[in-house]
């Protein structure tokens, strides 16, 4: 075959445009992954975040605290409801974190 016949590889012209491919190719996977990884960190940022609101929308704003006993009492009640809100908030939100991770894993494996 003479050189430069049409299916032949050139080898400098090849070398390049895979090289190029490859290139592209990497810094795509790059930044698909970081953005996958930021996604989920902003998820575990997050429960954190719902748990200073249900703190101020539950303990602060409700002011149930006074100077009778039974402002102790229901001020002790929605302590109780403010830790179960949000362990129910991190438990859901931990567990959405999870499935994403094994979701990402098993498209990057695929």
């Amino acid at each position: 075959m003479i050189r430069g016949d049409i299916g032949e590889d050139t080898g400098l012209v090849n070398y390049a445009i895979n090289g190029m491919i490859e290139t592209i190719e990497y810094a795509l996977g790059t930044i698909s992954n970081t953005a996958s990884y930021l996604r989920l960190w902003a998820l575990s940022l997050a429960h954190s975040q719902l748990a200073g609101v249900f703190f101020s929308m539950i303990l602060v704003d409700t002011k149930a605290l006074g100077k009778e006993p039974i402002d102790l009492l229901k001020m002790t009640l929605l302590f109780y409801f403010f830790l179960a809100v949000t362990i129910f908030v991190l438990i859901c939100m931990e567990g959405l974190g999870a499935f994403l991770h094994t979701l990402r894993l098993h498209w990057v494996e695929f």
